[in-house]
């Protein structure tokens, strides 16, 4: 497996997988001429992609679905005027070489999804938008190959900062992100021997900072073995093969 995130954060979020024969994106938020401009720099024709995955409605994921209009699209919610295909969670379905398995999140809009993607070789976990993450669920993400985890905030951060209260108090809720230690938590858990990578992803700009997050994390995953980066918002992150 190698991939691409093109974009991540509350301004955008796009990502790409590829397998042998197989280019799949999931999530297709952030402005049209970034999209266009990272697929060119990444040498993705969206236009052929075999598949684009959605994990729920709201616009920083979704925002340009109009790209996609020639593609199939594989969502928890209704896409009218679109080939699409409803995705049940815990219904595992696949594209070409991809096992794709979808698990529900814990957000405030509507059922949300991440996703366990598997070929014959190996395994990628892609979890955002989540403010809890079940227990039952670590079995079904442990030990992958690789991991893309929110790690959206330091509690600190959002509390100091200048947000209304409500958004505050929203953010920081069961229906809301992962803070760093959260997430780290959870990441320390269920990673194993196979683990070579993980992505600390949908980074906020105004309650975070990416050598928090990274310290966060190290503090609590020691193995030098597994590469540990931080998403951005309009930059191009690579990783995998």
């Amino acid at each position: 497996m190698r991939f691409h995130l093109l974009a991540s954060g509350s301004k955008g979020n796009c990502f790409v997988l590829i397998g042998n024969d197989t280019k799949i994106v999931i999530d297709c938020g952030s402005s049209k001429r970034h999209l266009l401009k990272s697929f060119e720099s990444v040498n993705v024709d969206y236009h052929t992609v075999d598949g684009l995955l959605l994990t729920h409605t709201h616009s920083d994921h979704i925002s340009q679905l109009r790209m996609f209009n020639s593609t199939k699209i594989y969502s928890p919610f209704a896409v009218d005027g679109y080939l699409w295909q409803q995705v049940i969670p815990f219904s595992s379905f696949n594209i070409k070489e991809f096992k794709i398995n979808p698990i529900p999140l814990s957000h405030d809009s509507g059922l949300t999804l991440g996703y366990i993607i598997e070929d014959k070789m190996e395994k990628i976990v892609y979890i955002t938008d989540t403010g809890y993450l079940k227990q039952d669920y670590y079995p079904l993400i442990a030990n992958a190959d690789y991991y893309v985890m929110e790690s959206n905030h330091d509690i600190k951060m959002l509390m100091d900062s200048r947000r209304p209260y409500p958004l505050k108090q929203r953010i920081i809720s069961d229906n809301g992100h992962l803070d760093n230690e959260t997430s780290s938590d959870i990441l320390a858990q269920v990673i194993g021997d196979r683990t070579k990578e993980i992505v600390l992803a949908h980074i906020s700009e105004e309650a975070n900072r990416p050598e928090i997050a990274l310290k966060t994390i190290k503090n609590k995953i020691t193995n030098d073995k597994v590469k540990i980066q931080t998403a951005g918002q309009f930059s191009i992150l690579t990783g995998g093969k």
